[in-house]
């Protein structure tokens, strides 16, 4: 059987890149405080009380979040805030709830 290209020429790179981007929305905790962000900026605090996890918890899933690059901060004073990363990250977000709800 003869193989074909795929559809999309994508680098090794961006396969892992990909790969790491899927890693880092697959722990629910992770996804709650993506989908807790979508009303926009919040400080640690507010995640974790939110969300019922402390905040140190709250803060080492939001650090994978910022070095996989789907979230952002602002340091103001002792507080961080935390906001989506940029458009991208909500429309990955609506995306994967569109295709779970079809």
């Amino acid at each position: 059987m003869a193989q074909h290209a795929p559809a999309l020429a994508v680098t090794t790179d961006e396969v892992e890149n990909l790969a790491d981007l899927f890693s880092n929305v697959s722990d629910p905790t992770r996804l709650k405080i993506l989908l807790y962000l979508l009303d926009g900026e919040q400080c640690v605090c507010s995640v974790s009380e939110a969300l019922g996890v402390s905040v140190s918890a709250i803060s080492h899933q939001l650090r994978r979040l910022r070095t996989g690059g789907l979230v952002a901060r602002r340091k103001q004073g002792r507080h961080v805030y935390y906001s989506l990363a940029d458009d991208h990250v909500t429309t990955l977000i609506s995306v994967g709830l569109e295709h779970i709800r079809e």
